[in-house]
């Protein structure tokens, strides 16, 4: 089954706190008005925001980012689909 922290095609979760969404984007190999879109339809992810309305994710938001691409990109779920199995 799926183990977000293990994924050799993606790089390792560094040790941080928060991170920023260009950060996430790196970390999950998916687009930034992609993360803002799913935002909109899981509301699991949910990143605090701050000054300026800048989102800062925490590390479960990545692993959770992960496990939404691998739904609906590997496993080809559509998005109410991938909403049901979180």
């Amino acid at each position: 089954m799926f183990d977000p922290r293990h994924n050799d095609e993606l790089p390792a979760i560094p040790g941080k706190r928060y991170f920023t969404i260009g950060e996430v984007s790196e970390l999950c190999a998916v687009k930034p008005h992609v993360l803002r879109y799913w935002e909109t339809e899981f509301p699991q992810l949910s990143p605090s925001k701050r000054r300026g309305n800048r989102r800062y994710y925490q590390a479960s938001d990545v692993l959770l980012v992960r496990k939404i691409k691998f739904l609906l990109y590997e496993k080809g779920f559509t998005i109410h689909g991938a909403k049901l199995n979180l």
